[in-house]
C-alpha cells in the first residue's frame, strides 16, 4: 500500500496483518481521489472515520488538504496511523482520535470539507451512521461525504440535505459520494 499522488507520492504506508482491517485498494483510492478533485471544493479540513491505516486521510493530505483528523477505535491502529503520518511527513497536519465514531461525533466540532468513511463491511448500521454524519455539525454546505461500503449494504440516494452525486464500484467495494443539496427532491 502506498500514497498514489501528490507530495508523498510513492511513499509506502504500513499496515497490520491480522488486524481485521480491509484497506482501500490503491486502484479504488486512486479513482475516489480523481473524482474528488473534480467535485470537492473545500480541501481545508478532512475527516477520516474508521481510519484503519489512515491511507484515505493521508492521500488527501498528499493531494493538498491542509488538515486531517483521523478517528479509529483500535489503539494498535491509532499508533499505526501516527507512524504513517510521520513516514509521509504529515505529522504536523493531523490528529489521531483513538475512540469510536459515535464518541467522535460528540467531541469534534466545526465543518469539514471532505468526510471519508470506510466502516467494516459487516457493519449493518452504515446508513444510520451516514444519517448522523449528514445531520451533524461536521457536515456543511461545502462538504463532500465519501462512504465506502459493501455492495451488500446499499445506501440511500439522500441523507438529510445530502444527495448522492456519484457511485463507484470495484468488486465488492462501492463508494457513494454525497454533496449538499438542500431543497432538491
Amino acid at each position: 500500500m502506498r500514497v498514489i499522488a501528490g507530495k508523498a507520492k510513492g511513499q509506502g504506508l504500513k499496515s497490520l496483518r491480522g488486524s481485521g482491517i480491509r484497506p482501500t485498494s490503491d486502484l479504488l483510492r486512486g479513482a475516489v481521489f480523481s473524482m474528488l478533485e473534480s467535485v470537492a471544493t473545500d480541501w481545508s479540513r478532512v475527516l477520516d472515520l474508521y481510519a484503519g491505516t489512515g491511507a484515505l486521510g493521508i492521500e488527501a493530505l498528499s493531494r493538498g488538504a491542509e488538515w486531517a483528523d483521523f478517528v479509529e477505535k483500535k489503539p494498535r491502529l491509532c499508533a499505526l496511523i501516527k507512524e504513517n503520518l510521520e513516514r509521509t511527513g504529515f505529522a504536523s497536519q493531523g490528529t489521531v482520535y483513538c475512540m469510536s465514531v459515535a464518541k467522535a461525533f460528540s467531541i469534534l466540532n466545526g465543518e469539514y470539507g471532505i468526510l471519508l468513511m470506510d466502516p467494516p463491511y459487516v457493519d449493518s448500521y452504515v446508513g444510520t451512521t451516514v444519517e448522523k454524519l449528514a445531520s451533524s455539525d461536521l457536515a456543511g454546505k461545502e462538504s463532500t461525504l465519501v462512504i465506502e461500503h459493501s455492495r451488500r449494504v446499499p445506501l440511500e440516494e439522500r441523507y438529510g440535505d445530502f444527495r448522492q452525486i456519484r457511485n463507484l464500484h470495484h468488486g465488492d467495494s462501492y463508494v457513494s459520494v454525497y454533496q449538499y443539496a438542500e431543497g432538491e427532491s
